[in-house]
């Protein structure tokens, strides 16, 4: 039995040997080796096809992307914002205005008239082609540059409430910051498409954009603006990452700007007091947690679906800024979590179509383009929420297409009509057709024609 058991064994055994002689292709690493091998062969042509943007281009020189017309979804979520961001302003202003300036509709009145500017702002974004902004980007970055350094010369820029961040020319202010996020916006962009490739070297395609990033946050920032300081700051880094910028060096970029912050905030003694305050807001009520504690107030007290419009209590005289950098906390009152949800859904709808925007671009530079444009009002409305919701420290910042503001509201409309002009994917516009030339004076119907005057009927 032992015998029949070594024989049968033997056996199998040869037979296994003769297997694996007729496949030759089994020698050397193995069959898992073979196929971590093509992986890693594989892995570069796989992270550079995901890298890659989606339609960004035309693939041939000759190939035209098919115009895709007026995008009326992200319209209607662009006007349904104004559209409650009006009736919101008068809601929670009406009292304070009446108690400061003697009459309920001061802050509707000025409000209406940034509103009709902004769609003027928003219709002329969208029939300027995004060709003129590539073509100007420079000069559009050194006029925003120069605007925000000329702030500090004593007798233009006007300071209020410690910052000074508005010229005040009359009963017009202008806010330079904000048209600097598109400013900003468009040179990244420019600078992201020339060099293509070249952005993941670090001194080539990392370094510059980010120095003229950090300086026109700098600006910002000693005016003092931190919130928007922050925005600049975070949308320069999301372009940077959609363009392929290593992982590595947007961390680099961010522990170095760590202890700038850290310097901001506790350098600052109002910006402590306020940090202390996120960290016990209940403790604080009384002092600089006041404002948050209020916001907490009013959204709690409006439930499922809201006291009402017009109903709220914290308006009157409790939320400091009801009408602009608490605004959202309003619509919690007086609509509820379900108007909540409905901003919450018309910002993603502006996130998804910008999106769309930016992946079906008819090239590179629009693409860059739209994900900065939505990169920024998509980041400043998060942070408007978190402050709202007491989820990072007390900001002044506001809501885009919502709160009440000037240059903010017209800033922000001008970008939406950006996005809609790279999202309708309009031809570039071409030359108009070179005059021709005067024909040769030889022949006899060229001398009759030279003397010749065409009158239009």
């Amino acid at each position: 039995m032992e015998r029949r058991s070594m024989s049968l064994f033997k056996l199998i055994k040869s037979r296994r040997n003769k297997r694996v002689k007729r496949r030759p292709e089994c020698d050397g690493p193995g069959f898992l080796g073979r196929v971590k091998d093509r992986v890693r062969k594989a892995a570069p042509d796989l992270a550079d096809h995901l890298r890659r943007p989606r339609r960004a281009a035309p693939e041939a020189p000759g190939e035209v992307l098919a115009p895709r017309g007026l995008d009326l979804w992200l319209l209607g979520a662009v006007l349904c914002l104004l559209g409650l961001g009006v009736v919101m302003v008068y809601s929670s202003s009406a009292v304070f205005a009446a108690t400061r300036y003697g009459s309920q509709v001061f802050f509707l009145k000025r409000d209406l008239v940034y509103v009709a500017a902004g769609l003027v702002a928003l219709y002329l974004g969208w029939r300027i082609d995004v060709s003129f902004y590539r073509r100007h980007a420079y000069k559009i970055l050194v006029v925003t540059l120069m605007a925000l350094a000329l702030l500090h010369v004593p007798g233009l820029g006007t300071k209020v409430d410690g910052a000074i961040r508005w010229y005040r020319v009359g009963g017009v202010s202008f806010q330079p910051s904000e048209p600097a996020k598109l400013a900003l916006v468009i040179f990244l962009a420019c600078t992201l498409a020339r060099k293509r490739e070249a952005v993941r070297l670090f001194s080539v395609g990392f370094m510059p954009p980010l120095i003229i990033a950090g300086f026109l946050s700098g600006l910002v920032l000693i005016q003092p603006d931190l919130g928007t300081a922050a925005v600049l700051g975070a949308v320069t880094l999301v372009m940077l990452f959609v363009a392929g910028t290593k992982l590595s060096y947007l961390l680099i970029t961010a522990l170095a700007c760590a202890p700038i912050v850290y310097n901001a905030i506790v350098g600052t003694p109002w910006r402590l007091r306020r940090l202390l305050a996120f960290l016990d807001p209940i403790g604080h009520r009384h002092d600089a947690g006041y404002q948050i504690y209020e916001s907490f107030l009013s959204l709690g007290s409006g439930g499922l679906l809201g006291q009402g419009l017009g109903a709220g209590k914290q308006k009157l005289l409790y939320l400091p800024a009801a009408h602009n950098d608490f605004i959202l906390a309003q619509v919690g009152e007086e609509l509820g979590f379900v108007g909540l949800i409905a901003v919450v859904l018309l910002f993603a709808g502006i996130l998804i179509r910008g999106l769309r925007a930016a992946l079906g671009a008819r090239d590179l530079f629009s693409t860059y383009l739209a994900f900065g444009v939505t990169a920024m009002v998509i980041l400043q409305a998060v942070l408007h929420m978190c402050v709202v919701l007491g989820l990072v420290p007390t900001k002044g910042i506001t809501l885009p297409l919502m709160s009440y503001g000037g240059t903010a509201l017209v800033s922000t409309c001008y970008c939406m009509g950006v996005l809609l002009n790279v999202g309708a994917r309009n031809p570039a516009p071409t030359p108009g057709p070179a005059r021709p030339r005067a024909a040769a004076s030889t022949g006899t119907n060229n001398r009759k024609s030279r003397g010749r005057v065409v009158v239009a009927s």
